[in-house]
Parts: C-alpha cells; sequence; structure tokens
C-alpha cells in the first residue's frame, strides 16, 4: 500500500517539476522588459490622474452645515485620494522590481 502511495507522489513531483519549467522557458528579459514599461505606464498614468484627484478635492470643499457629513466627506475625500495614490506606487514598485528582474536575467546563467 505504501508503495502505490510512493508512486503517486513521485507522478505528482514530476508534473509539478514539468509544469515549472515550462513556465520558466516561456520568461525571457524581452517579457520583463515589456512588464516593467506596461506598469511606468500605468503608474504615469495614475499619477496624473491622482494629481487631478487631489487637485479637485482640494479646490471643492464640502459646504454642508452638519458637522457629521462634514467629517464623512472628508474621510472618503481622504481615502479616495490615498487609494489613487496606493495604486500609483504600487505600479512604480512593480515596475521597478520587473526591471531589476530583467536587468537581472543577463547575469544568470540558464542550466
Amino acid at each position: 500500500m505504501d508503495n502505490l502511495n510512493n508512486k503517486k507522489e513521485d507522478k505528482n513531483e514530476m508534473r509539478i517539476e514539468k509544469n515549472n519549467s515550462k513556465a520558466d522557458e516561456n520568461k525571457n528579459p524581452l517579457s520583463y522588459l515589456t512588464g516593467s514599461a506596461t506598469s511606468f505606464a500605468l503608474c504615469i498614468f495614475l499619477f496624473l490622474l491622482s494629481k487631478k484627484i487631489a487637485f479637485y478635492f482640494a479646490t471643492h470643499r464640502p459646504t454642508n452645515t452638519s458637522e457629521i457629513v462634514q467629517s464623512i466627506s472628508t474621510s472618503l475625500n481622504t481615502l479616495i485620494i490615498g487609494l489613487s495614490f496606493l495604486a500609483t506606487f504600487s505600479f512604480a514598485f512593480i515596475g521597478l522590481g520587473l526591471f531589476i528582474v530583467f536587468i537581472r536575467s543577463f547575469f544568470i546563467k540558464n542550466s
């Protein structure tokens, strides 16, 4: 019975190794560079959009008389601005990481 379990585990390990090798074969330096360029392009677009959002909320203050409504609207404005800049810098760091992997791919030899 243990012998059967060992054979099943060996087959599963072979499938995993084959899948990993296929994924590694598809990645080349050009794919890292295009991913990095795409991420930086999205970063620039989101940065410009985030600046416009921040400028809009800075120039259009809530004009409600209720303190609760003003507090909620200020919180939502802060949340929207924060999420837009979070997305901006997330794409920036992803682009930077992919560019570093692109440079690193030239120094690593495939065995």
